[in-house]
């Protein structure tokens, strides 16, 4: 059964522009269903975390973050998947699994409290949930965040050095 309840909007669209890069994936296409392969166990899903590659962004670019949000979930505030922090600048492709991470980079908790990646999971029955897969060109080498971060504050770093901003935006439902 559906949760009955309007579509949240895009969280990008709510942030002041920024330009926009390529992102591509051999494991995502926007609009098109997740594989239960990048969902989560509690899903019947893998958590593994999908192929991803980036191409285009400004030359001023000195690091990125990679993150994925589903603004569908029923919490008022969306769900974090992911939140990958710190990426080199030389870094423009994470393989299917990446393990472990390249360059320094780390993963502050998502919303299931783990350090990595966490498939989709929407509650059985629900619509289908967007997942924001999106890739930020930084323009310093580092966020001064650590480790213990909350995504928010992630995010609100994010606003005050993203360059630029690539997304892939797959769907998933349980």
């Amino acid at each position: 059964m559906s949760l009955d309840r309007a579509e949240a909007p895009d969280p990008y669209d709510l942030l002041p522009p920024v330009p926009s890069f390529t992102v591509t994936s051999a494991d995502l296409q926007d609009g098109r269903p997740l594989d239960e392969l990048f969902a989560h166990p509690s899903a019947g899903g893998k958590n593994v975390s999908p192929q991803l590659a980036w191409s285009g962004f400004p030359d001023e670019t000195r690091g990125f973050v990679v993150t994925c949000f589903d603004p569908d979930a029923p919490t008022g505030s969306g769900f974090w998947h992911w939140v990958l922090v710190n990426l080199p600048a030389t870094v423009t492709e994470l393989p299917r699994g990446v393990d472990p991470l390249p360059g320094g980079a780390f993963c502050v908790r998502n919303d299931y409290g783990e350090r990595n990646y966490g498939g989709s999971a929407p509650p059985p029955g629900d619509r289908p949930h967007r997942y924001v897969f999106a890739v930020h060109a930084i323009d310093v080498d580092k966020l001064d965040v650590g480790p213990d971060a909350t995504p928010a504050y992630v995010g609100f770093n994010l606003a005050f050095h993203t360059l630029a901003r690539a997304t892939i935006r797959p769907i998933f439902q349980s």
